[in-house]
């Protein structure tokens, strides 16, 4: 078990999921709710990025939460976009123009709670190989026995490195020292190594 005092975090880790019982910030609550719709649908997703730290307790602030969806159909994401109905896309309002304007363009689009801008969920469909592997390996977390689905923190810390800014640096070393024990040290080289930041991760992480 792995236990982080910061926020009053208790973490349980396995190979298959990985499990929080804390109190929710608004931030928890508003990706619970986003991501409970995507649930319903069977839909596959992951989440990224800087949310990632934040729900393991790092105390940051944050505007933004990145999501790669799997790639749907016009009808599918049609059923996702009435499914929203609590929330807004404050890209643009119509369902083709989301979709074939931007998603199939390779560009992410925003949905916030209605009548709001932040917090937004960036939502982008994959679009390069990395992407790909992330959705399809994706981790299983239970916060407070709701499902979220997160990226490998053995990619997650390499990719935070690889982003390069003094937060992401503290965002990766925060994930490196609460789950320095339980990582898969092979697959965190290899993204070490495919990122080209052997050097930042001896640096910082060593």
């Amino acid at each position: 078990m792995l236990v982080n005092h910061v926020l009053f975090v208790e973490l349980v880790f396995t190979k298959e999921l990985i499990e929080i019982n804390k109190e929710l910030n608004s931030l928890d609550e508003f990706v619970i709710e986003f991501t409970s719709v995507l649930n319903k649908l069977n839909i596959n997703y992951v989440v990224i990025s800087g949310y990632v730290s934040i729900l393991f307790g790092r105390s940051r602030s944050s505007e933004d939460i990145d999501l790669i969806l799997e790639k749907l159909d016009f009808e599918k994401f049609s059923i996702l976009w009435k499914a929203l109905a609590d929330f807004d896309c404050i890209i643009t309002s119509d369902v083709k123009n989301a979709y074939n304007e931007y998603l199939i363009d390779g560009q992410a689009i925003r949905f916030a709670k209605k009548d709001t801008f932040i917090p937004n969920i960036e939502l982008k469909f994959p679009k390069t190989d990395l992407d790909s592997w992330v959705l399809a390996n994706k981790k299983e977390v239970l916060l407070n026995k709701k499902q979220i689905y997160i990226s490998q923190i053995e990619l997650q810390i390499p990719f935070k490195l690889f982003l390069g800014s003094e937060k992401d640096i503290e965002d990766a070393k925060y994930l490196y020292d609460l789950f320095k024990d339980k990582l898969d040290l092979p697959l965190l080289n290899e993204f070490n190594r495919k990122l080209n930041i052997i050097g930042l991760f001896d640096k910082y992480l060593r």
